[in-house]
């Protein structure tokens, strides 16, 4: 939504301001064509040159995220919640042995079949299925957890901020590109340089069309997806550091109502939910 209304804005007022101050569109309007796919394949060009097909795809799919948003609402992070405090109270209750037919197979396991959204994140269940892993191996070491579940969520922020860091360089690029349309255009107003003065004026003002085309697209569109992108990944990320004090509380040893609370304290504060509603939640699950 953010990102709509902020294209209506720069568009209404960049191109509203050129207008009202006595500008003529139809010089725009006319170059704008072939300006744009000048500038426009160069640059999609560089980037497909300068990324994987893998990154070029997660690229579009980054485009498509930023239309919709963070991935994880408030209600997510009270499902995580339930979620860890069901194989808490399992793993406090029975063992790491019984923890074995929800960790090796999420996907038939019957406490999280009862969060589905939570299941599609596969880096999610895989963190909380190593993590839950490493303990039946006998690594209670509560600081060495940390650190190795942190080393995890390390390495996928840094490949999730691949589309993002791939479409800042593109931006990067694009005024430079523009300068190189514009140089075209100059180029051709040169070899008409016999032309009157008002066709040679309409070609100037057309070949500056690429310089003003380069740094509208990069500095007004494409560097802030990038970024709004960046922050999505950001945000979204949160929810591994929320697994993370859950499960080091559970090494060190505590109850899985404070395992839980500590989780709850790392959630963003616009998503946290309440202490009496995830009381509520857990309340409702079905006893082990």
């Amino acid at each position: 939504m953010t990102l709509l209304l902020g294209l209506v804005m720069v568009f209404g007022l960049v191109f509203g301001g050129f207008m009202l101050s006595g500008g003529n569109m139809d010089i725009v309007l006319h170059a704008l064509p072939y300006e744009g796919m000048m500038i426009g394949g160069a640059s999609l060009g560089a980037f497909v040159i300068a990324n994987s097909f893998a990154v070029v795809k997660s690229s579009l799919s980054g485009v498509m995220r930023v239309f919709k948003g963070p991935r994880w609402k408030a209600d997510d992070y009270n499902n995580l919640l339930s979620l860890m405090f069901e194989l808490a109270r399992l793993y406090r209750a029975k063992g790491i042995v019984a923890m074995d037919e929800h960790i090796e197979n999420p996907e038939n396991s019957a406490i999280f079949q009862r969060y589905p959204k939570l299941m599609k994140d596969h880096f999610l269940t895989d963190l909380i299925g190593d993590s839950f892993r490493i303990m039946s191996m006998q690594f209670d070491d509560r600081f060495q957890m940390e650190d190795v579940i942190n080393r995890k969520i390390k390495k996928h922020h840094h490949e999730t901020l691949v589309s993002a860091r791939a479409i800042q360089s593109m931006a990067d690029g694009l005024p430079a590109i523009g300068i190189v349309a514009a140089v075209l255009g100059v180029i051709k107003t040169m070899s008409s340089i016999d032309k009157p003065p008002e066709i040679l004026g309409a070609m100037i003002g057309g070949a500056l069309v690429g310089t003003f085309l380069g740094v509208f697209l990069a500095y007004c569109m494409v560097q802030p997806i990038a970024g709004r992108l960046e922050q999505i990944e950001e945000e979204d990320g949160a929810i591994y550091t929320v697994i993370r004090d859950i499960i080091v509380a559970i090494v060190a040893g505590h109850p899985p109502g404070v395992c839980i609370e500590l989780g709850r304290g790392n959630i963003p504060t616009t998503k946290q939910p309440g202490f009496s509603s995830v009381e509520a939640s857990q309340r409702e699950l079905p006893v082990v």
